[in-house]
């Protein structure tokens, strides 16, 4: 399996409705067309040789190499130094804006910047999850990939007329195009990709790839000057800000839990999910994070996005709630999952799955993060609407009728319902965040229920979720098993930092959840899930963790988990979901709930150090 990268080892780039994986040996080995959640055209990540790459990197057998991102930007280089000379790859994809398209442009700029270099270049796209065939028709200007259905890869050179045309140097095999380009210092080539082109091939002069790169320069940087964090971690801060910009969707404003799918929890295991979906909880987790850095207008596009969920359903409740978990990009929720028998998977990581069947699951806690976060953004000067606010409404009269059951749970278990604390917790913040919005903005409601509601699930949680034994808040009713979701608990006022019975609680989690720094969810073993194998700490709970420290006035051993945590992030700064024995990052990658988390603690822990 030596063929495939360290999942650490690659860089994100994209266009605000899909993105792209590319590996610290220059190649592009994941990115789906034209959303997220579409098909994937490139897919060597999840199986070497079927899945599809577009590979730039020296001829030289012996290089090394450095990535990084220009400053302030999502523009990725990628720098390849031999003995003969030193050369880089320029990787972005110009932003699309707010309506959704098939055209997508992905630009890779190749340039020699000291002696000589030979870069070896190979197209090979694999359309459908390579489930579909396709033909390749070189021009004198380029060339087009053309797949069954009729979707098209266009291959647009970037050369000066009195460079060699890149067409006179394509070579194709098996429908692959391969070409050998060797620049001497000050010189440049490149190739734009584009899908669905509304034209032929054609070359592309160096002032209008310039332009492309000018314009996506000061896109983000612009974007980013919106920022206010001036804390301590402002690099680390506002990369993480760039990263779940990159993970949104912006025709609708929907967030993806990550831009892969099937990358394994445990290697050569089971735990292998499709994370390019909106969940509820992720995405009402974004409010916090993007409010509390000053990135008004996605805030805003995920409470409309979230209010057109809300009011779609109501009055229709079905046999899970009137809210689904997860969503695709568009709102639509049909996400059924199906396996990919002809992919091996990552490093044999099968079964390789595409949908997702969690999306059925009863998860309680949902409505909690809702209407936590619609309340959040409240007191930020946003609002649903009366209209918005009619159709919660609903959902608090079904979740006054339903509290009190099984269900999944926030992780998404496949060994049967429990009574999850953690659920029920969130249901206690619904009842709590709908009576404030009401008493804040007049609006017709019944407190009377919803307030007799929110009593008794505090009731029961002090009654069932607390174990004398433990001497802390457990994973279930009837069990002794620690959770680290209950990290949250404070956070959202369920109890306060100081609370003994919290302080007793924060102590068990790290006597049995946390490894030096790092922190497991649970322990699968003592607590069966209804899968094989085990998995790596979780980095959102690494996180969650900081964040309960320091609000419970341990700042000091808060910022030292921060700081080794930080040690944990690829090159880039960017995290994948877990983190095994070795550092290894596993996982899908990367993953948005992480880093929406990374932002949070680094705004708690920075007031903490600053006595606020």
């Amino acid at each position: 399996m030596d063929d495939y990268p360290l999942i650490e080892n690659h860089g994100l780039i994209g266009d605000l409705q899909t993105a792209a994986l590319v590996t610290t040996e220059g190649a592009v080995d994941w990115f789906c067309s034209p959303r997220f959640d579409s098909p994937s055209v490139f897919g060597a990540l999840l199986d070497k040789e079927n899945g599809g790459h577009c590979t730039v990197r020296p001829a030289h057998p012996t290089h090394s190499t450095k990535q990084l991102y220009l400053p302030d930007t999502a523009i990725l280089v990628t720098r390849f130094m031999t003995e003969a000379g030193a050369g880089e790859v320029l990787d972005f994809m110009p932003v699309t804006g707010t309506t959704a398209t098939s055209r997508h442009r992905l630009v890779r700029l190749v340039r020699c910047v000291r002696g000589t270099m030979t870069f070896d270049v190979e197209v090979a796209p694999r359309f459908d999850y390579g489930l579909m065939k396709h033909e390749v028709h070189i021009t004198p200007h380029g060339a087009v990939f053309a797949a069954e259905d009729g979707t098209t890869l266009t291959v647009h050179p970037v050369r000066e007329p009195e460079d060699e045309r890149l067409s006179d140097l394509l070579t194709h095999r098996d429908a692959d195009l391969q070409v050998s380009l060797t620049l001497r210092a000050g010189e440049q080539r490149g190739l734009v990709l584009e899908m669905d082109a509304d034209g032929p091939p054609r070359e592309i002069r160096r002032e209008e790839h310039e332009r492309l790169f000018d314009e996506t320069v000061a896109f983000w940087r612009a974007w980013l000057a919106q920022s206010r964090y001036t804390g301590r971690w402002r690099e680390v801060v506002e990369r993480s800000a760039i990263t779940l910009k990159l993970m949104t969707f912006a025709p609708s404003g929907a967030l993806v839990a990550a831009p892969t799918a099937a990358l394994p929890e445990q290697l050569g295991g089971e735990r292998n999910w499709d994370y390019r979906f909106t969940w509820i909880r992720d995405a009402s987790f974004s409010v916090y994070a993007l409010l509390g850095l000053g990135f008004t207008e996605e805030a805003r596009a995920f409470i409309i996005w979230l209010g057109d969920r809300v009011k779609e359903r109501a009055g229709r409740h079905g046999t899970t709630g009137p809210l689904n978990i997860m969503y695709k990009v568009d709102g639509s929720s049909e996400l059924d999952e199906r396996i990919l028998d002809h992919w091996e998977g990552y490093e044999g990581s099968a079964p390789v799955r595409i949908g997702n069947g969690a999306a059925t699951q009863l998860q309680l806690d949902i409505y909690g993060e809702a209407l936590d976060s619609i309340y959040f953004a409240h007191r930020h000067g946003f609002t649903v609407g009366y209209g918005g606010w009619t159709s919660l409404r609903t959902d608090l009269e079904w979740l006054a009728d339903h509290w009190d059951q099984a269900e999944e749970g926030i992780w998404e278990t496949r060994g049967g319902r429990q009574d999850f604390t953690y659920g029920r917790v969130m249901s206690w913040v619904a009842f709590d965040r709908a009576l404030r919005l009401a008493e804040a903005t007049g609006w017709p409601s019944t407190p009377g229920r919803w307030q007799a509601a929110r009593d008794a699930v505090y009731e029961q949680v002090m009654a069932k979720g607390w174990s004398e034994d433990r001497q802390a808040f457990v994973q279930h009713y009837g069990g002794e098993v620690l959770d680290s979701s209950l990290l949250r608990m404070a956070t959202v006022g369920f109890v306060t930092p100081g609370d003994p019975m919290w302080r007793t609680t924060l102590d068990a989690m790290e006597q049995e959840l946390v490894s030096d720094s790092l922190v497991y969810r649970y322990d699968p073993g003592a607590s069966p899930d209804g899968l094989r194998g085990s998995e790596g700490t979780f980095s959102l709970c690494t996180f969650m963790y900081v964040d309960a420290l320091a609000r419970a006035g341990r700042a000091d051993r808060a910022r030292l988990v921060f700081e080794k945590m930080m040690g944990y992030a690829n090159h880039l700064g960017l995290y994948s979901e877990e983190i095994d024995p070795t550092g290894r990052q596993l996982g899908n990658f990367p993953q948005a709930f992480t880093h929406l988390a990374l932002i949070d603690s680094a705004i708690t822990l920075n007031d903490a150090l600053d006595g606020r």
